[in-house]
């Protein structure tokens, strides 16, 4: 995931000059159909589909990897995902970075569509 959101971006350079923002204390994955720099990840499904963020940490020394799967749980239908996203907040919260799926992931009934670990991989380029 190297597009980093607006809000991601300006905390960033705000560390990088000493000012010291507020940084994430924990952040969450969420799965949605686009996604733009401004905004972060777009179009989550409702939660009557049983969605919601999960949460994840991450590992590495430069690039940062999820350290264990990212599962979803549906209870019915969502249609086809195309993107994910990282947050600070298991809902509203701020948008960290997006990026497109591997493979969009379609589920025409209830569900899970699951992260494998070392799949998402964050580093500012």
């Amino acid at each position: 995931m190297t597009a980093l959101t607006d809000y991601a971006k300006n905390v960033l350079a705000r560390a990088l000059v000493g000012r010291q923002p507020s940084l994430p204390v924990a952040v969450w994955v969420g799965l949605g159909t686009g996604g733009t720099d401004a905004a972060g990840l777009t179009g989550e499904p409702a939660a009557a589909t049983g969605y919601a963020r999960q949460p994840a940490s991450f590992t590495g020394t430069g690039t940062q990897t999820n350290a264990a799967q990212v599962r979803f749980s549906f209870s019915q239908a969502t249609g086809t995902l195309t993107h994910v996203g990282l947050y600070d907040a298991v809902s509203g919260g701020n948008p960290l970075a997006w990026a497109t799926l591997g493979s969009p992931a379609t589920l025409t009934s209830a569900g899970t569509i699951t992260i494998p670990a070392a799949s998402l991989a964050v580093v500012a380029d």
